[in-house]
This record gives structure tokens, sequence and C-alpha cells, in this order.
């Protein structure tokens, strides 16, 4: 089977042996916003065409690419949604000399009722998980990074945070770029940041406080960029793991079936992704009292196999 996670700026391709093992695997800049209208066909052909030509008859997509902008709209999944729920509401796409199948995103709703959705990022959870029936708390960090809760191996519910991207302006413009060099690093500014985000004053008094350590000579240039990811990362760590905590409900057992309240309990949040946001996450929520693990960097590619596993191909 070939397997395509096909996003909004990037497309990230798998061909999988019958066990869901990686064969081969491509990335390119390819994403959704490159394809031309009505140019999905070609842009497939092209990205695994070989692949087809060697006799892969299964096509399995997820990503940006069944949303309104993509292929074909592939309409939401409510949560709670698993592996079976997710393989029976695929979508089929038309596509000569291959069956095309598109992954549905997933919906739910946070506690006062706004809507949340996720494209890919579904594919990525599942795959991620150690067992089928697995409780866990996974945060894929990004431009949107996503809080996942995954209850007997269902997504639950899920929150979004809109924290790279919203680094990625302040950074280039407003003011407190005026005065940033370098790159985050989690080190000690990155720690600074954390602990202020802990602090009274919100978040929008925080930021400010960015610039003016700059100009105190409290806060070098080369650990702005630092000091503003801690800020904001910060903030995000501690309302996704208050409200990880809160939305999971009751007590938890702990060792020798003691029952522990879940504010007693150390966090474990499961990361999932790649590159330098991965250290930058580790190390709040570790400052945050939580505990992160790395999860599988090929999440992607072993949930699109689980899920072609449960697909009615014929």
């Amino acid at each position: 089977m070939i397997a395509v996670d096909w996003g909004t700026s990037s497309a990230r391709a798998y061909r999988l042996a019958p066990d869901g093992a990686v064969l081969a695997r491509r990335e390119g800049a390819g994403g959704i916003l490159r394809v031309p209208e009505g140019g999905f066909p070609a842009a497939l052909t092209e990205m695994v065409g070989d692949w087809l030509a060697d006799g892969e008859t299964r096509v399995l997509l997820a990503g940006m690419v069944g949303s309104r902008q993509g292929w074909q709209e592939a309409p939401y999944l409510a949560c709670p949604a698993g592996l079976d729920a997710l393989a029976g509401a695929v979508v089929p796409v038309p596509f000569p000399g291959a069956a095309v199948r598109l992954v549905p995103g997933l919906s739910a709703e946070d506690a006062a009722g706004t809507p949340e959705v996720m494209r890919g990022e579904e594919v990525q959870v599942v795959g991620a998980l150690a067992r089928p029936d697995e409780d866990a708390l996974i945060c894929l960090p990004g431009s949107h990074a996503k809080w996942v809760r995954v209850a007997g191996g269902r997504i639950a519910g899920f929150t979004t945070h809109m924290t790279g991207e919203a680094f990625a302006a302040l950074k280039d413009h407003t003011i407190l770029g005026r005065m940033m060099t370098g790159t985050a690093e989690a080190g000690p500014a990155f720690a600074a940041g954390v602990a202020r985000s802990a602090e009274g004053g919100g978040l929008l008094h925080h930021l400010f406080g960015t610039r003016t350590l700059g100009l105190f000579g409290r806060l070098a240039p080369e650990d702005a960029a630092s000091y503003l990811s801690g800020l904001l990362i910060g903030h995000e760590v501690a309302a996704a793991l208050t409200g990880g905590a809160a939305l999971a409900g009751g007590a938890v057992l702990a060792g020798g079936g003691a029952r522990v309240e879940p504010a007693l309990v150390r966090p474990l949040v499961r990361l999932v992704g790649s590159g330098p946001l991965m250290a930058l996450y580790g190390r709040a929520i570790a400052l945050k009292g939580g505990e992160a693990v790395p999860g599988d960097p090929d999440a992607a590619a072993r949930g699109l196999a689980l899920i072609g596993e449960r697909i009615q191909w014929a």
C-alpha cells in the first residue's frame, strides 16, 4: 500500500509492506497549496508514479488533501473516534489504475462548546499508541499545536493552540522582534520564559516584558527569541495540562490500585513530531511538572497502515 500524509505545505509518501513496515519514503514541498485546480491526480502520479507502475494498487491519503482546499472534501468525523471509525469513514477518490481513499479529519468541541478540528494529526495519534486500547495524552507540536486525549484507544477530544504561528508573527511583524537575534533554544532564557508564564498578569502583559527586559539590559538580543518561545509554550502547556486532567475526569489508579486524584499525578505526555520544537516542548512540559516521552517519528505511516488494514477496499 502507498500512504501519503499530504499537508498544506509539504507531503510525505510511504511505500508500506503488507505488515506495515516502511519499504521506502519520500518527502517534498509539494503541499496542497502548490497544486493547481484539478491537478491532484497529476501531482499524485508525480509523487508516487513509479510505485504505482511497480504494482501498487492501493493508496491511502490523509491531511489537508481531504479539506475543501484539497483534492476532495472528506467530511469531519465526530469524536470519540478510533481506528475502526476512521477506516469506516474513508472517502473514495476516482483515480485510474488504483483504489484511492481519503481519511476523514476529526471534529470535537472544547469545554465551552467551541468547535475543534484536525486533519492529518489523527493518523499520527493512532499510530503513536503502544496498544490499541491505550489511554494517553499526546502533544503534536507545530504552528497549530494539538493536545489530544485518547481513552480506550479512541480519540476522545483535543485542543488546538496557535503557538507556533503566534511566535512567528510576533517575532517577524511586531516591535518585539526588533531586538531579537538568533533562534529559540531550550536553555536558561527559554526556562525563564516558561517560569514567567506561571506568574500573574496574563499572556498579553507578559509579552511586552520581552521588550522591556531587553531595553533594561536584562535580556540579551540573542536570548529574546528563546524567552518569547518559553512564554508562549509555557502558557500553552499550562492550559493543556490543566484542561487535559479536568477533561479526563475522576481519579486514576496508581501503583497497587490506590486511587489518586489527577492533580497529584505527574502528567505523562507523549510527544509526536520532529525537529527543534520537540526539545522545546519536552523542556516546558518538564518545567511545568509533567514528563514528556518521544513518540514514533513514523507515527503517520504506522497510523495509515493500521487504518488501511481495516478498510474494505473492494
